[in-house]
């Protein structure tokens, strides 16, 4: 088998994301305090009432998002995670990327080489296979689109569990982090997300990859990061790609943000096939998926 890396002809084209942003960086080039109100006698008023412009969006209805972060190599998917929104509830699924798999079309591999092999589509024809829900949309971006958007937002707090230590000049990754609460980005932020050199492997990363999540969601559906949502993405540029609209991202971050947020991993246990470390991942029944009882380890 040899990998077929899509390009970007099967993407939407990002222009309106653009447009968009540019009009939300131009009104955000005005202190808000002066576009938003006016002085009258000594007071002050609303020149017009504040809204969220995505409140009025109506979700996907049953189906996910999957979100892949791609590797520094730009071939596999080091991150990958389906987001549903339903019931008052954001859930977060991480799928750990070593999960052992036989593609229909590709045959037996780990599902991160999956985008590799047959791109964005079949992905999501196997995830909506694996999951037994329907992943209709995606959002693709690597690490530099996430340390754009963690450097936009003053970076992101993220309580360090650990002393986090590596250097690798042929990748040209040093990480030096102490433990404890700080505000990460930056390479800080690209070496908190790519360290994994303890005996917790994929699972530890996996966990840290959760309280980067969490904070960034967090952070990004203030109110004041929701209206500058077009323009962040815009200034991550070709670092962030998706089938959705700026209005569909809005809406989406909106939902996240009024929402309670659990986000886990499916289980797994490691096991090795001729000289290869896979692992064996509790994909969720049909039964689990439609009625959300999935299986996690922690």
């Amino acid at each position: 088998m040899t990998p077929k890396h899509q390009g970007s002809s099967g993407w939407r084209s990002m222009t309106t994301a653009i447009g968009v942003g540019l009009i939300a960086g131009l009104f955000l080039s005005i202190p808000l305090s002066r576009s938003l109100t006016q002085k009258t006698a000594g007071t002050t008023t609303p020149l017009f009432p504040i809204s969220n412009p995505f409140n009025a969006w109506k979700g996907f209805g049953d189906r996910d998002v999957v979100v892949l972060g791609m590797d520094a190599g730009r071939g596999n998917t080091d991150v990958i995670f389906t987001i549903r929104v339903a019931g008052g509830e954001t859930r977060i699924t991480q799928i750990p990327r070593d999960s052992y798999i036989n593609s229909r079309n590709f045959g037996p591999m780990k599902v991160n080489a999956l985008y590799a092999y047959g791109g964005i589509e079949a992905v999501k024809s196997e995830l909506t296979r694996l999951m037994h829900r329907p992943i209709s949309h995606h959002i693709l971006v690597n690490l530099e689109g996430i340390r754009t958007i963690a450097d936009l937002l003053g970076g992101i707090e993220v309580d360090v569990p650990k002393r986090l230590y590596y250097q690798d000049q042929s990748q040209g990754l040093y990480i030096d982090l102490q433990a404890g609460p700080q505000v990460l980005k930056g390479k800080d932020l690209e070496g908190f997300l790519r360290w994994r050199h303890d005996g917790e492997g994929d699972f530890g990363r996996l966990g840290r990859q959760q309280l980067v999540l969490k904070s960034l969601f967090s952070k990004l559906t203030r109110a004041e990061n929701l209206v500058r949502l077009p323009a962040l993405i815009s200034a991550a540029g070709r670092n962030i790609k998706t089938d959705m609209g700026p209005l569909e991202l809005g809406g989406l971050m909106t939902a996240m943000g009024t929402t309670e947020l659990e986000a886990t991993r499916l289980a797994a246990k490691p096991f090795f096939s001729n000289g290869i470390s896979y692992l064996e991942t509790e994909w969720p029944d049909a039964a689990e998926a439609n009625g959300s009882l999935y299986r996690f380890l922690f």
